[in-house]
């Protein structure tokens, strides 16, 4: 999880360092395309899956999802500091359990309802309206954390059927295909160092997947979730380091308190599920 974190905050920082000169609606399709080449792995799953027409709807209104997730995304890293961008990035995990409370029908119990109200305390902090402007790059985050709560909750619900490898391919493929429109209605020319700064996104990006996946797999998501909140220290480090952007104490505070609000929502899932998973001293003897 240390290297995870450490390789999506390479990935925000190299999109940083090509700045606005690509579109972002470009710029995100180009990190897309130029990924393809790390599903080679997968295309044999994902012809087997033998996928219904439905599940193949779903992954196409997931693709969707993502692709505007995915440009805000960009657009927003053009626009405020890497610390903000990664400190709002954090809200995401909130969203996704407030959805899931609405169109699952999972409970929200109280623990619950006062960690989300935590979590949007963290995000006023960042954002301080009426105490100081809220860009557009602000707002861009917010839409991008409801659009990748959206592909979240398809993700969960398609996990339950097929692979991780056909969820991952066809989320790469669908996004790369819906993004191909937008990045030509703004295309401009790029040079062989964009796409090799592209490609070097695309390479960060699967790899803090990866890493993440065997982290997942040598611990609960309860031991690994609170260190993602060193994402926060290398964004704020590389911003002052490399980008000359000052350390804002403010966004320090409230991505702790949104952080702390995931964490706490993990946890909490972590015990239930071993609730439920362990049985009761007379089961076993029945």
């Amino acid at each position: 999880m240390l290297l995870t974190g450490f390789l999506f905050v390479a990935v925000t920082a190299t999109v940083k360092h090509v700045g606005s000169t690509v579109p972002a609606p470009q710029a995100a399709f180009m990190r897309y395309a130029l990924g393809l080449v790390f599903l080679l792995p997968m295309i044999r799953p994902m012809m087997r899956a033998g996928l219904a027409q439905g599940a193949m709807k779903l992954f196409a209104f997931r693709g969707l999802a993502h692709s505007f997730g995915v440009m805000l995304w960009f657009y927003a890293m053009t626009q405020i500091p890497l610390a903000e961008v990664t400190a709002m990035g954090y809200f995401t995990p909130v969203n996704i359990t407030i959805a899931a409370a609405i169109f699952l029908g999972e409970k929200l119990a109280v623990r619950r309802i006062f960690a989300i109200a935590l979590a949007l305390l963290g995000a006023l902090i960042i954002l301080r309206p009426g105490v100081r402007e809220v860009s557009t790059g602000h707002l861009a985050m917010l839409a991008n954390g409801v659009f990748f709560a959206t592909s979240y909750l398809i993700a969960k619900i398609m996990a339950d059927r097929v692979s991780a490898a056909v969820v991952v391919g066809w989320l790469s493929i669908m996004v790369t295909l819906f993004l191909a429109p937008f990045a030509y209605a703004v295309w401009v020319p790029v040079t062989w160092n964009d796409i090799g700064w592209f490609f070097l996104v695309a390479a960060f990006a699967t790899a803090g997947h990866y890493t993440m996946t065997l982290a997942l797999t040598a611990a609960p998501i309860a031991v690994t979730q609170p260190v993602t909140f060193l994402q926060l220290v290398w964004a704020t480090l590389i911003g002052v380091l490399v980008f000359s952007e000052p350390i804002d104490a403010w966004v320090i505070m409230g991505g702790t308190l949104i952080l702390a609000s995931v964490s706490f929502i993990t946890w909490r899932e972590a015990v239930l599920k071993r609730r439920a998973m362990t049985p009761l001293s007379v089961a076993t003897k029945l």
